[in-house]
C-alpha cells in the first residue's frame, strides 16, 4: 500500500479547498447574473390608462399616434413615431410639422383610423383617445399594447403627461413641460399689466360659428397668462350646452356677446371645404361686427386655426405664446 507523506497530503488539501472555493465563485456569479437588474429601456412596466391598464413588455421603439395632439407631444419628446394620423387641414400633416414628419406613414384620421395599415407597421405601442376611438380599442390592443387618454380640448398637458410614461420617458416629457411653463411665465411677465384686458375669441367653421372658452386649447393658455373674460360670456357660460365650457354656438344676434377689449378670430377651413371661410367674410362684415368696441378699437386680430385650436398640442402652444407676445408687447 502506497503512503504518501504528511506535505503531499496537506498539498492536496489546499488544492481541493481551491478548487472548491473556485466553485463557490462561479455560483455566485451565475447568482448575481441571473438577478441583475435589466436595463431600464428592458424593463415590463404597466400603464393605467382611460381604457384600464396596459402591461409594456419594454420602451417601445415603434410607435403609432393616433391624435394630432399627440404627434406634437411625440416629437417634443424627441420620438419620431412610424405612423400617424393625418391633420385635419394638412397634406398630409400640418406645415409646422412637416419636416418633422417626413418619412411618417398615414394611418388614417383621428375620426377614421385605418387599422390594416396599423398593423402592417407591426408596431410595439398603440397611442390614441377615448373620444375618437373607443369602438376600435380592442382590434388595436391585439395589434400591439394600446393606451388611450380620456379627453382632448385642452387637456393636452395631462395627455403629454400620459405619454409620457407610455414611451418611458417621464423624465423628458417633464422637461417638456417646465420649458413651456417658463415659457408662459416669460410671456407674463413681457406682457405685463396688458394681461388685465379681457379677451374673446370666435371660430368661424363650415355651417356655424362659436364663442370658445375655457376649456378650449388656446383657452387654457389664455387662463394661464392671466387674461379675463368679458362679464357677458361669463354669464352665457354659467349653464353651459353640450359643449361645456369648451364653446357654445351662436346665431348672428349673439354677435354683441362677442365682444371684449381684445377680440381674436380663427377660421377653420378644411382642404375639401372653404365654406368656414365664407361664413367669416359673411360675419366680419356685418353691422353687429363692426359696431364691436373691440371692432372699433381695432383690438381685432385674425390668427391661425392651426396653431390656435386645432393642432392642439404643445409645440403649437409654444408657437401661440410666440405669436401673442409679438402681437399684443408692441
Amino acid at each position: 500500500m502506497r503512503s504518501y507523506s504528511k506535505a503531499t497530503l496537506a498539498f492536496v488539501a489546499a488544492l481541493f479547498l481551491l478548487v472548491m472555493a473556485a466553485c463557490g465563485n462561479n455560483d455566485t456569479s451565475k447568482k448575481e447574473e441571473a438577478t441583475k437588474e435589466k436595463p431600464k429601456e428592458e424593463q415590463a412596466y404597466t400603464i393605467k390608462h382611460a381604457m384600464g391598464e396596459t402591461p409594456i413588455p419594454k420602451t417601445p421603439k415603434r410607435i403609432v399616434i393616433l391624435t394630432n395632439e399627440g404627434i406634437e407631444a411625440l416629437l417634443a419628446m424627441g420620438v419620431k413615431p412610424v405612423g400617424a394620423v393625418e391633420a385635419f387641414s394638412g397634406d398630409p400633416w400640418y406645415d409646422h410639422l412637416s419636416d418633422q414628419l417626413k418619412g411618417v406613414e398615414v394611418v388614417g384620421t383621428e375620426q377614421e383610423v385605418n387599422v390594416e395599415k396599423i398593423a402592417a407597421l407591426q408596431p410595439d405601442l398603440i397611442i390614441g383617445n377615448k373620444i375618437r376611438q373607443e369602438a376600435i380599442y380592442d382590434k388595436l390592443n391585439k395589434i400591439a399594447p394600446t393606451v388611450f387618454a380620456e379627453t382632448l380640448r385642452g387637456d393636452w398637458q395631462e395627455n403629454l403627461q400620459l405619454y409620457a410614461k407610455a414611451i418611458n420617458k417621464e423624465n423628458k416629457g417633464k422637461e417638456v413641460l417646465d420649458n413651456y411653463n417658463k415659457h408662459v411665465e416669460d410671456v407674463k411677465q413681457k406682457l405685463g399689466d396688458k394681461t388685465n384686458q379681457t379677451i374673446s375669441m370666435v371660430r368661424f367653421m363650415p355651417g356655424r360659428t362659436r364663442i370658445y372658452y375655457t376649456d378650449s386649447f388656446s383657452g387654457v393658455i389664455f387662463d394661464q397668462l392671466g387674461f379675463k373674460r368679458p362679464e357677458n360670456q361669463e354669464k352665457l357660460f354659467e349653464n353651459p350646452g353640450k359643449l361645456g365650457k369648451l364653446a357654445v354656438e351662436v346665431d348672428k344676434e349673439l354677435i354683441p356677446e362677442m365682444d371684449g377689449d381684445i377680440l381674436f378670430y380663427f377660421t377653420y377651413a378644411p382642404k375639401d371645404d372653404k365654406s368656414g371661410l365664407e361664413l367669416e367674410k359673411e360675419w366680419t362684415n356685418d353691422p353687429l361686427w363692426k359696431n364691436l368696441n373691440a371692432v372699433k378699437n381695432e383690438k381685432v386680430y385674425k390668427v391661425d386655426d392651426v396653431i390656435w385650436n386645432t393642432a392642439g398640442g404643445v409645440i403649437a402652444a409654444n408657437e401661440m405664446l410666440d405669436q401673442l407676445e409679438e402681437m399684443l408687447a408692441k
